[in-house]
C-alpha cells in the first residue's frame, strides 16, 4: 500500500529509459498530473467564457438588425440577419454545452481521493472530452487542440492508474456515464439559451411583437 501511495503523491524520478518511454505515454506521480489536468480544464473554461462573451455581443448586434429590418418591413433583409443569428446561436449553445461538460468533469476529477478511484472516475470523461472537442472544431480550432491535449493527459492518467491497481474498466458503463454527462450538460445549455436570448418573431407576427432585445 505504501508503494501505491508513493506512486500517487511522489514526484517522478525515472531512469533515462523511462524518460524515453514517457515520450510515448506520460509517466509520473498521478496526483500532480491530475491537478495539472484540472488546471488545464479550468483555463479552457475561462477561455470558453471569453468566447461566449464575444458571441453574446455579436448576437445582440445582429438581433437589433433583425428588429430594425422588421420595423422597416424589409423582410428579405430580416431573413438574412435571422439566418445569420440562428447560426450564431447554434455555436453559442455548443459553447454552453462544452463549458458545462468541462465543469462537470472538473467536479468529478476533484472527487478522486484514492488511487483505485482514478481509472473508474476518469474513464467516462475521456469520451466527453472527445465529444466536445469534435463540436468545438467549427467554433475554435485553438480550443480543439487544447482539448486534444487534455484528452491525452487524462488518457495517460487512466492508463497508468489501471496498470498500477490492476483494475479493469467496464466500457459499457463508461459509455453510459459519458452520455449521461453530455446529456445533462446539453439539457442545461438548452435551458440557458431559452432564458438568456430573446426569441425571434415568425414571419406572420406583427412587426414589433416579441422584439425585446
Amino acid at each position: 500500500m505504501a508503494s501505491l501511495s508513493k506512486r500517487w503523491e511522489a514526484k517522478n524520478e525515472q531512469p533515462l529509459s523511462a524518460k524515453i518511454k514517457e515520450s510515448v505515454r506520460p509517466q509520473g506521480a498521478l496526483k500532480p498530473r491530475l491537478e495539472n489536468a484540472i488546471h488545464k480544464i479550468d483555463i479552457q473554461v475561462q477561455k470558453l467564457d471569453q468566447t461566449s462573451n464575444r458571441f453574446n455581443d455579436r448576437d445582440r448586434s445582429i438581433f437589433n438588425r433583425v428588429v430594425d429590418a422588421y420595423e422597416k418591413h424589409d423582410m428579405m433583409r430580416a431573413h438574412v440577419f435571422a439566418n445569420e443569428l440562428a447560426e450564431i446561436r447554434k455555436m453559442e449553445q455548443m459553447i454552453f454545452h462544452a463549458k458545462l461538460a468541462l465543469e462537470q468533469i472538473v467536479l468529478r476529477l476533484k472527487t478522486v481521493t484514492e488511487l483505485g478511484d482514478v481509472a473508474v472516475a476518469l474513464a467516462p470523461v475521456i469520451g466527453v472530452v472527445q465529444n466536445i472537442k469534435r463540436g468545438m472544431a467549427a467554433v475554435s480550432p485553438e480550443a480543439e487542440k487544447e482539448l486534444t491535449d487534455i484528452g491525452d493527459l487524462l488518457s495517460g492518467i487512466v492508463w497508468d492508474a489501471g496498470s498500477i491497481t490492476g483494475s479493469s474498466i467496464n466500457f459499457d458503463t463508461v459509455n453510459e456515464d459519458s452520455q449521461k454527462i453530455l446529456s445533462e450538460a446539453a439539457a442545461i445549455a438548452e435551458q440557458r439559451m431559452k432564458t438568456k436570448f430573446p426569441e425571434l418573431p415568425s414571419i406572420d407576427e406583427k412587426v414589433g411583437e416579441k422584439l425585446k432585445p
